[in-house]
């Protein structure tokens, strides 16, 4: 089973949703990072259930204790050892579904490859494995933040069929969070909780779309081949639970584009070379060219509902399932911290690597 993420800053996630904790050892931080609990803390606060009454129910502090690799304040370049204990743990809400099959989810995959489960919450399967990835991505946002000045800012832009038009340029934290659903626009925002609100009485869920855009990102990050940035994102985003789709710059819409209209025009600005347009989100030939790098990933509804629905059980027999416990309706707001944390670890892998192929941190023109 693999748990481990990056090549030079590499991430490594453990424990069970309904164990005794999670937690993440991260190794190749540079030394000498100025490091504190609350740095990671406030990632993990963005990310943790119980919210809001459009989140799962379940209440956990998520506090993070360093274990290793941070003495006096200050990164060793040893590993860093994560972890938080879990408080509210309810394994008896699965005992009722440990031979049953649940729709779409890990159950029958991870028993076909392994032929032995987690059954108590999906186990390494289960969304509460991404809190590791968050406190470890904000290890990775503070070293772009301190070393490079990027900052990465991810928002909701879709829940279902309402959509919202925002300005990655201008688009910013305080206003992401601001909404309930992390989205900035206040109107499409309010449409989208009383969305989730109807779907989550009918016992049903929802999905959507998480956009990001980093800014301050140098020319030159990546690679032109195997190792392209936009696919190293898409593998990084793809492997959070239920996302399901990746795109990036103009995406898809772009084949309705011809050439000539969706080409990024070259000038000079300011003394630096820039593009006219960011239809390419970025990113060309697989290395970034300096502009803003603007990703989306589509989430699908949450797979547990408490609607009735067919399934089987390790039995092979053909049984209906009602699922119980504490669920998000729609996982959409609390990915937008786990989008970054993954954007975050892809971009501090592809700067200690550029920097130890060119010794620079940014471009060589």
């Amino acid at each position: 089973m693999s748990n481990s993420f990056g090549r030079l800053f590499r991430v490594t996630t453990w424990g069970e949703s309904h164990g005794v904790g999670v937690g993440c050892v991260v190794d190749g931080c540079p030394p000498s990072l100025r490091l504190a609990p609350e740095d990671i803390q406030k990632d993990l606060d963005r990310r943790r259930p119980g919210q809001s009454r459009l989140t799962s129910s379940r209440q956990e502090a998520d506090r993070v204790e360093i274990l290793s690799g941070v003495f006096e304040g200050l990164t060793m370049g040893s590993p860093i050892g994560l972890l938080v204990r879990n408080q509210d743990a309810r394994p008896s809400d699965y005992e009722r579904l440990k031979d049953v099959y649940r729709p779409s989810h890990a159950d029958y995959t991870q028993d076909a490859k392994y032929g032995v489960r987690n059954w108590k919450g999906g186990g390494r399967a289960s969304a509460r494995e991404t809190l590791g990835r968050v406190a470890a991505g904000a290890i990775a946002r503070k070293l772009l933040k301190d070393l490079c000045e990027v900052e990465i800012v991810g928002y909701v832009t879709r829940i279902h069929g309402l959509s919202a038009a925002v300005d990655p340029d201008g688009v910013t934290v305080e206003a992401v969070d601001a909404s309930a659903v992390r989205c900035p626009d206040p109107e499409t925002s309010k449409a989208m909780i009383d969305a989730i609100d109807a779907v989550r009485a009918e016992g049903d869920s929802l999905g959507g779309v998480v956009e990001c855009v980093v800014r301050g990102i140098p020319p030159g990050w990546g690679e032109p081949v195997f190792g392209k940035l936009e696919a190293e994102l898409a593998a990084g985003t793809l492997s959070i639970p239920a996302a399901k789709g990746f795109e990036i710059g103009s995406g898809f819409a772009g084949i309705d584009m011809k050439g000539s209209d969706h080409n990024d025009a070259f000038v000079v600005r300011e003394g630096r070379v820039r593009t006219e347009t960011n239809r390419s989100g970025g990113v060309q030939g697989g290395i970034s060219n300096g502009e803003p790098i603007v990703f989306r990933v589509a989430f699908k509804p949450t797979s547990t509902v408490r609607k009735p629905q067919r399934t089987v059980n390790r039995a092979k027999e053909e049984v209906v399932v009602e699922a119980r416990g504490r669920h998000d309706p729609c996982v959409v707001p609390r990915a937008v911290p786990i989008v970054e944390a993954m954007a975050a670890l892809v971009l501090a892998d592809q700067f200690l690597r550029h920097r130890g192929q060119t010794g620079r941190t940014g471009s060589a023109i």
